[in-house]
């Protein structure tokens, strides 16, 4: 199928654009059975959806257009998740009706809210915008929905894992019920179901996504590295595809902003995208990948959203996605328009079953492979260096001269050496990774272990995560009961009712003659009971699971000294159970800087003032 059936001004701006035929998808939405229903559109990212939409609403947008391509009231509405994708439509849309001169009217958060109203007064056929921002509008009454013929939503099951609910149910309810309704997406999950069936009639299902929900453009690769080395593992994986654009995501703000450095440090032409990002610098780093002037993006998921970039051909997922939909969202930023990509997913040793279980459910077949490494990058290096030089090219004069004066100076071999040599200087070094066997793995886990603490000593404190504990006030109770440093202590593990430390073995009866010695009802913190747990966390652990799983009540404990005590009832918490018995405030659980680490009542057997602790459920 070509452009016959579309209205002659908008096949002339498809083959001005360089469109032979329509894609799949826009040929699905421009064909008979299609036509002025609602549909619902389940296609891959970067196959087209934002011409299709266009392309759907063409002849009923066309033909509200009488003699002057200002209306009164709009005409489309097309609601995008972020504002770089509703950025990105609208620029799609400008240039496919541009012959039409309808006007196009774009409103986002991060833009002038008083612009935005002025541009809708003048008349725009179609307005395209996020939902907050929207909505907005729609309250303030700068957005009158009651002339559409058309409602599109844009990768619809972003907006609603992104909270956009509500504000989608208020957009709607505000449009004609004649309106035609487009859901275009790449996933199709039961919330989208459930969304379609409320505000669509009869819609034609339509769906593009193929059998295999991996993007048929794109070549998915598994890279196992060990936890430590998956910084080193991006800067070998970016030097040896060495594209001309790559993205790499993370999973939260902090991972961009450290990544980035790294990366900088590193000597790459990198930008950085998150939601600490104003739009103004979101846009210039954009800018600075179209331009070339970097090579590099570290976003976050959402941040990321909308990015399209032609010469795009590496995704980098530095931390592993959250579901298959957060993967195929995530490598539908390459492979887009026929091109292919490539998407590769750092996988530390311990991750390895969760993303097989990932690539599994998402039926996309992933090659398994180790980092590349120093050799391989340079043997890439080398054949990318001897195509670049030895591809056909003109010089000027200028160059010319310059040649005939350094031949004159220099042998020819010296000269090429010189040229190796100054390409070489501009590229980032490569990183040794450690190697991808069992024995390798085995020796990074022992040297995740600091020295001197090869053979080590668990010991158990009677307060867990239920008691607020956490290192930085445990830490400090271990050295002063225990009359020892920090740099002596080893490993901490919190649990539910219980924390274990190490020391090493050669100072275990030390400790635990000073811990005996400093136990006291006198204070809180001293009355802890902290004691030689020959098994450590693991058997407890298992103790925990098979009394009923990690929730499970900790066993009673005895206060420290010769003889022990009665056994005390666990700590319980916190401001969720209410008032204690006997009028007593909530637990409130955090320690004070420098002083005791939580104020829970006492317990039986506690020699203190106050009252008994409430008695433990069951």
């Amino acid at each position: 199928m070509h452009f016959e059936n579309l209205p002659p001004i908008l096949g002339e701006a498809l083959t001005e654009r360089g469109y032979e035929a329509p894609t799949p998808v826009q040929a699905a939405v421009i064909a008979p059975d299609a036509k002025g229903r609602d549909l619902i559109v389940s296609a891959q990212t970067g196959s087209g959806k934002t011409v299709a939409f266009g392309l759907a609403l063409a002849d009923e947008l066309l033909s509200e257009i009488r003699g002057t391509p200002l209306v009164e009231k709009p005409l489309a509405l097309v609601i995008a998740p972020t504002r770089e994708l509703a950025l990105q439509v609208s620029r799609e849309l400008a240039w496919l009706y541009a012959k039409a001169g309808l006007r196009i009217a774009t409103c986002v958060g991060g833009m002038d809210p008083s612009k935005e109203r002025r541009a809708l007064r003048t008349g725009p056929a179609i307005v395209v915008g996020t939902p907050g921002r929207l909505r907005d509008h729609l309250e303030r009454g700068a957005l009158d929905l009651s002339g559409l013929v058309g409602v599109v939503l844009d990768e619809a099951d972003e907006m609603l894992d992104m909270g956009f609910r509500e504000d989608l149910e208020e957009i709607l309810d505000a449009t004609p019920d004649a309106r035609r309704t487009l859901l275009f997406s790449a996933t199709m999950p039961p919330a989208i179901v459930r969304l379609a069936e409320r505000y669509q009639s009869n819609a034609l299902r339509l769906s593009l996504a193929g059998q295999d929900r991996g993007h048929g453009d794109i070549a998915y690769q598994a890279i196992s590295v060990a936890p430590s080395e998956i910084e080193n593992a991006v800067v070998n994986l970016l030097r040896f595809h060495e594209a001309e654009t790559a993205i790499c995501f993370c999973a939260t703000r902090d991972s961009v902003r450290r990544l980035h450095a790294t990366l900088q440090n590193r000597g790459f032409g990198v930008v950085a995208l998150s939601g600490e990002h104003s739009q103004s610098e979101r846009n210039q780093a954009l800018q600075a990948l179209r331009d070339r002037r970097a090579r590099v993006c570290v976003a976050t998921d959402v941040a990321a959203r909308g990015i399209d970039l032609p010469t795009l051909s590496l995704v980098i997922h530095v931390e592993i996605p959250r579901d298959a939909e957060t993967l195929q969202h995530r490598s539908g930023r390459t492979g887009r328009a026929g091109k292919k990509g490539t998407a590769a997913i750092i996988v530390p040793y311990n991750r390895r079953k969760r993303v097989e279980s990932m690539l599994r459910g998402a039926k996309i077949a992933a090659d398994w492979l180790d980092p590349p490494t120093p050799e391989a990058i340079a043997q890439k290096d080398r054949t990318r260096l001897m195509e670049a030089l030895t591809e056909p090219r003109e010089f000027d004069e200028d160059d010319r001269l310059i040649a005939a004066d350094l031949l004159a100076r220099m042998p020819p071999e010296d000269i090429a050496a010189a040229l190796v040599s100054t390409h070489r200087a501009k590229l980032p070094a490569p990183e040794e990774l450690l190697a991808n066997t069992p024995e390798a793995r085995d020796r990074a886990k022992a040297e995740r272990h600091r020295p001197g603490f090869e053979d080590v000593v668990w010991f158990k404190i009677g307060v867990g995560r239920r008691q607020n504990a956490e290192p930085r006030w445990i830490l400090p109770l271990i050295c002063r009961r225990g009359h020892i440093t920090r740099n002596e202590i080893g490993a901490i593990r919190i649990g539910q009712h219980e924390s274990w430390f190490q020391v090493p073995r050669a100072m275990a009866a030390k400790v635990a003659d000073a811990l005996l010695r400093t136990a006291s009802d006198d204070d809180e913190q001293d009355a802890i009971r902290i004691e030689e747990s020959p098994d450590g966390p693991r058997i407890e652990a298992r103790e925990n699971r098979k009394a009923g799983g990690p929730d499970a009540r900790a066993k009673p404990f005895r206060k420290a000294g010769p003889g022990g005590g009665k056994p005390r009832a666990p700590f319980k918490r916190d401001e969720a159970d209410g008032p204690r018995p006997g009028g007593g405030k909530p637990f409130k659980g955090k320690p004070k800087p420098g002083g005791k680490p939580f104020k829970g009542k006492p317990k039986p057997g506690f020699k203190g003032k106050g009252k008994p602790a409430r008695p433990p459920k069951g």
